[in-house]
């Protein structure tokens, strides 16, 4: 295939962006998308030009790493309703002669390193609030010791396979990260050994949410349609209940 992506090119957090468009060539339908980029990357390098700065890692859906804007949509739309991850995205879901619009995740809380690369460390900063056990549960107990209902270790491993891309803020009108908040919230709040620290855990992440800038979550979807693991809506009215109960009943 022969294609045309225009790409946001900014050299830096305080400099001004722009898109450039650049032609690709024999470009192959089984590439992956970051291929693709790195493809042209080679062409920009041997010609002397300073190549496009993207984060990519494990480059099979596990890190989180990869995400751009395609086309307006959070880590593209592939050929299949399951969303999936950039790296993931393969170049059959375009046709020869395609348009492709690269950006990078637009959100005030992840300011723009380079091209398409984003500071995410404000997730980092939620985390760090109170995603993690800290009070003493002893060691680790044997299997079945501590039963835990079914439905509920479902929902916390639903929520556990987070990835922490960001596709979420992305594609959310408000700018919100609610649905990874919630995510890191939940899967603990199900397990028994997340229970001493339950209420202040969810205060403490939903505050610092807020804190670094991040919008309120509305119900509008669009995090759950671009979100590459299926983390479902109730996510974020598990929180709600949470965070309700922590503020009303805060010494209990």
């Amino acid at each position: 295939m022969k294609i045309t992506v225009r790409v946001w090119r900014q050299p830096g957090p305080d400099a001004e962006g722009k898109m450039v468009s650049y032609p690709v060539e024999d470009v192959s339908e089984h590439m992956s998308f970051l291929e693709m980029l790195d493809v042209l990357n080679e062409r920009l390098t041997l010609a002397g030009e300073d190549p496009i700065a993207f984060d990519a890692d494990c480059r099979e859906g596990i890190c989180g790493m990869c995400g751009v804007v395609i086309n307006g949509v959070a880590h593209g739309r592939a050929n299949s309703p399951v969303p999936t991850t950039t790296c993931q995205l393969h170049m059959r879901s375009f046709s020869d002669g395609d348009v492709i619009d690269i950006e990078p995740w637009r959100a005030d809380p992840f300011p723009v390193i380079k091209d398409l690369v984003v500071d995410r460390g404000a997730f980092d900063r939620i985390v760090a609030a109170g995603g993690f056990i800290s009070a003493n549960t002893g060691a680790a107990p044997d299997a079945h010791a501590m039963p835990v209902p079914k439905a509920d270790a479902d929902h916390a491993f639903d929520a556990a396979t987070c990835i922490g891309c960001g596709a979420c803020v992305a594609a959310c009108p408000n700018g919100s990260a609610m649905l990874f908040t919630a995510a890191k919230v939940t899967h603990l709040g199900l397990l028994p050994q997340g229970q001493p620290e339950r209420k202040s855990r969810v205060i403490g992440m939903v505050e610092q949410h807020d804190a670094e800038g991040f919008g309120n979550c509305t119900n509008i979807g669009e995090c759950t349609a671009v979100c590459p693991k299926g983390i479902p809506l109730e996510t974020i009215s598990r929180l709600n209940r949470d965070l309700l109960g922590a503020m009303l009943r805060p010494g209990s």
